[in-house]
């Protein structure tokens, strides 16, 4: 049973969506990294629901840090985040607590733990569990901050309509970190808030697509074979709970082109090598080219919907109907988007430490 990602830099999450607290450990990190309280608030904001287009359930996530900072500095040693749940309900479960819910990990948690796991609000697999990551990730973002790697997140497309792609990837990314819906054509916001405000009103919800760049990158980080950008990203991305694809660079888009098509030429700008084009999304054999990483990542509607659904009592085994109750978001892909800065970060930390040293992020070379 293991919860735990990354090999330098590790990050454990633990809690339950409706249990007394959720949280992380963050292993690995150098000592002396400046831990900004205001910022890791401001990266819990981002992650808290949103008035009418999320979920009634409002915690305040104030993030305790137990162990592993002293004097707002990083002492080297495991870092212990621990946020309270204040407004756990668990009577909105125990009528349908055998019932297998539609999109959920209900019948697979019962499958590997036998029942023991806490069932309610999907337990462990809740997506409440992302706040300990954010919470985490906060310190590595502004980790990667100091040593001029910046990373941001746009929602693409929500339920149909879609934001304008990456233009002018400073301005952007820039911009993403000031905005807290993360879009960045103002029309296409407004757009999605209504879109996501009317499958609520029909008892639905909607996903969406996030788009992901980081600037700042070296060339070089990265291994062959097991342990490629792509694969370490991918591994961490997928857990977060919705996540149902990953592309990187162009993607799925390259299979119908031609290699000349898809190819970067290589160039010189600045005095570097660098790629006219960036197609491959700043990776070749598994190893970042020192352009920009550019990533797509699909997140499914959210699975608690408010339509009456066809499901299996897991204590009887006779198919029953189900009509979900409690506090549920119509979409999580705005909610997401800080979710996936943070995963993104926690495993550049992890690469960066196996190539430089784990004393590289705070500055020490």
């Amino acid at each position: 049973m293991k919860n735990t990602f990354g090999s330098s830099v590790s990050l454990t999450l633990f809690g339950e969506s409706h249990g007394r607290a959720v949280g992380a450990v963050l292993d690995g990190m150098a000592p002396g990294i400046a831990v900004d309280e205001t910022f890791l608030c401001h990266q819990m904001a981002l992650r808290r629901s949103l008035s009418a287009i999320s979920t009634a359930r409002n915690e305040a996530d104030e993030v305790i840090i137990e162990s592993g900072v002293y004097r707002g500095k990083t002492t080297g040693t495991p870092i212990c985040l621990r946020i309270e749940n204040q407004q756990a309900r668990r009577r909105d479960y125990e009528k349908n607590a055998n019932l297998a819910r539609p999109g959920h990990a209900d019948f697979t948690a019962r499958e590997k733990y036998h029942g023991y796991e806490d069932p309610n609000g999907g337990g462990h697999f809740s997506g409440r569990i992302t706040a300990g990551l954010v919470a985490a990730g906060a310190i590595a973002i502004a980790a990667l901050r100091q040593k001029g790697i910046l990373i941001g997140t746009h929602i693409a497309a929500c339920g149909g309509v879609c934001d304008r792609p990456f233009e002018d990837l400073s301005a952007d990314i820039k911009l993403l970190n000031e905005m807290p819906f993360a879009v960045l054509d103002a029309a296409a916001s407004v757009d999605m808030q209504t879109t996501i405000a009317a499958a609520r009103a029909e008892g639905d919800s909607v996903g969406g697509i996030l788009e992901s760049a980081v600037i700042g990158l070296p060339s070089g980080v990265g291994e062959p074979w097991f342990d490629t950008v792509e694969s370490q990203l991918s591994h961490i991305l997928f857990s977060i709970p919705a996540v149902k694809g990953v592309e990187f660079g162009d993607g799925f888009a390259l299979a119908a082109m031609r290699g000349s098509q898809a190819n970067d030429p290589f160039c010189i700008q600045d005095g570097h090598v660098a790629t006219a084009t960036n197609r491959a999304g700043g990776i070749l054999g598994g190893i970042t080219t020192g352009m920009p990483l550019r990533l797509r990542v699909a997140v499914k509607p959210t699975p608690s919907i408010y339509r009456e659904q066809q499901t299996v009592d897991l204590a009887t085994g006779k198919e029953k109907p189900l009509a979900i109750v409690g506090r549920h978001d119509p979409a999580i892909v705005h909610r997401a988007r800080v979710v996936v800065d943070s995963a993104i970060a926690l495993a550049l930390c992890d690469m960066l430490a196996l190539r430089y040293g784990t004393d590289w992020l705070a500055g020490k070379e």
